[in-house]
């Protein structure tokens, strides 16, 4: 499923592209990443406190900016982002001739890339937690449905339906550009057999995936009759 991009990759109209990697895997480049970085992206990595978090944000915007780089052929430094009212980025029309719509997500050392021409689209990556208290945060922000089919599993499978539910839901907010204080507003059909659906919509795709061991993660993206690479950065 997963496979080594190649450098000059393509990316067609009907098409989404997903990269994957471990930030920790990449520590060796965390200079050369640093050297492609804008200076409001260097000024958010002062900002964190822990060192470890700091190198992950820096890994993290470095590999966007060189795979965005390869599908604008351009240099990563060249890339310049302008950002939603909610933070979502998105590229500037400076540098994207295309009209590239991309999204990204990390969770603890682990982070998603999701590319697509036209199309709106979102990611969400999570780590699954034993300590998470994934009953009280699905009654507090899931519909009625939702938390009856948490409700009706065993305490394993609840940890596994809730974190589907949670990036299903925020991987379409983020495309939307909405944000998570629509949560409870947005109701996703699924089951431990079924793969997830965005009720009472026709034109938003919803592809659950499993990038990484202990984790879930869901690609949102409008359109349909999509195909779907999946490449290791």
């Amino acid at each position: 499923m997963w496979l080594k991009a190649p450098t000059n990759v393509e990316l067609l109209s009907n098409e989404v592209h997903i990269w994957r990697e471990n930030l920790d895997n990449v520590k060796p480049l965390l200079e050369d990443f640093a050297q492609v970085l804008s200076e409001d992206e260097l000024v958010r990595a002062r900002r964190f406190h822990f060192e470890q978090h700091r190198q992950r944000f820096i890994a993290g915007r470095g590999i966007l900016r060189n795979i965005l780089g390869r599908y604008l052929n351009i240099e990563p430094s060249q890339i310049n982002f302008g950002y939603e009212p909610r933070g979502k980025p998105f590229l500037d029309e400076s540098c994207n001739q295309i009209n590239l719509k991309f999204n990204l997500s990390h969770s603890q050392n682990y982070a998603l890339y999701v590319m697509s021409l036209n199309n709106s689209i979102g990611v969400d990556l999570e780590c699954i937690s034993s300590k998470t208290d994934v009953v009280s945060l699905a009654q507090r922000f899931f519909s009625p449905s939702e938390f009856s089919v948490i409700e009706s599993v065993s305490p394993e499978q609840q940890q596994q339906l809730f974190f589907r539910y949670w990036t299903c839901k925020e991987a379409y907010l983020k495309a939307t550009g909405t944000g998570l204080r629509d949560l409870q507003k947005v109701e996703i059909y699924l089951t431990l057999e079924q793969p997830a659906e965005l009720n009472n919509s026709d034109e938003w795709n919803l592809v659950e995936i499993k990038p990484f061991s202990d984790c879930a993660a869901t690609v949102a993206v409008r359109g349909r009759d999509l195909q779907f690479k999946y490449w290791d950065y």
